[in-house]
């Protein structure tokens, strides 16, 4: 697997890549607390598969530059110009989390730029802002959001005891926390740990609270085109399964674009993590694979 630098948006990037330079552009989008070696196993299983597998580290993550804003226009804005300084016009987006609602988001104000979009763990985010406001259910699952509107005791509680707090959110947030060692969570914790990570990891929630019906004006005024395929872990702590329905979905899609949606009974909420096998399998099943590829060996 590669490790890049790319330049787009005016910012330095940090990514893994693998594939053949002429398959077809995947960009894989991580969420919170996480980074671009979540999508490890599916960057491996893509680039098999013929496709050129490109994950980023995001806006304030990781190895990536640590500057604002951090509000979904510029976000999306940052994978259109990731996919240019990738020599392409478009690109399939996945995205988990945050990384989703960045892949909902270039969908919609760059539509140009998005061949096909998979959102994991993350609808629309203006269903969610909706969701938000008239159902309890939803606001208690989401109190975390809040607690990250306060000035620096956010930042305290991510990164005291080695960011120990990170890898409970990991183990936490999965109905399979095997797949969170503490040898794996130990990257996720020293990332966390960098200077100015965890400030840029929560102005993602603060960005949005800041104009929180944006995205839902945004989101039904330009509505998604792409081809959608949509993966929901339903012990999912995070999100309620109501959120994933194709009626919820539909004020937000083109007429006429029908998502594809997965529940997936053995996975909560760090889906590709949780269940790496059945995702890859729904991944590659939708997308099939690239005209003139080579089978796996």
């Amino acid at each position: 697997m590669e490790e890049m630098r790319l330049r787009a948006n005016g910012l330095e990037f940090f990514a893994l890549a693998d594939g053949p330079e002429a398959g077809p552009l995947v960009l894989l989008l991580h969420g919170f607390p996480e980074l671009s070696r979540s999508w490890r196993r599916q960057v491996r299983a893509l680039s098999r598969a013929g496709y050129r597998a490109v994950a980023p580290d995001l806006r304030g993550y990781g190895e990536t530059e640590k500057r604002g804003p951090y509000d979904l226009e510029t976000l999306a804005r940052d994978v259109r110009e990731i996919v240019r300084s990738l020599g392409r016009e478009r690109a399939v987006v996945v995205g988990h989390d945050w990384g989703g609602a960045v892949a909902w988001a270039v969908s919609s104000y760059h539509p140009e730029a998005v061949e096909r979009l998979v959102a994991m763990s993350c609808p629309p985010p203006g269903a969610l802002a909706e969701e938000l406001a008239r159902n309890p259910r939803q606001l208690l699952r989401s109190w975390y959001m809040f607690l990250f509107q306060l000035p620096l005791l956010p930042e305290w509680i991510l990164t005291r005891r080695g960011a120990a707090a990170v890898g409970r959110a990991l183990r936490g947030g999965s109905h399979v926390r095997e797949a969170w060692p503490r040898e794996e969570t130990a990257p996720y914790r020293a990332a966390m740990l960098r200077p100015g990570a965890a400030r840029g990891a929560l102005g993602y929630y603060r960005a949005a609270f800041r104009r929180p019906w944006q995205a839902r004006t945004d989101g039904r005024r330009r509505p998604v085109v792409a081809p959608v395929l949509v993966l929901f872990g339903t012990h999912d702590r995070f999100l309620g399964r109501e959120l994933f329905s194709a009626e919820r979905l539909a004020p937000y899609l083109a007429p006429g674009n029908r998502p594809k949606i997965v529940f997936l009974e053995s996975a909560g909420h760090f889906v590709q993590n949780e269940d790496p096998q059945r995702v890859d399998a729904e991944l590659l099943g939708w997308l099939g694979r690239p005209a003139g590829a080579r089978p796996p060996p």
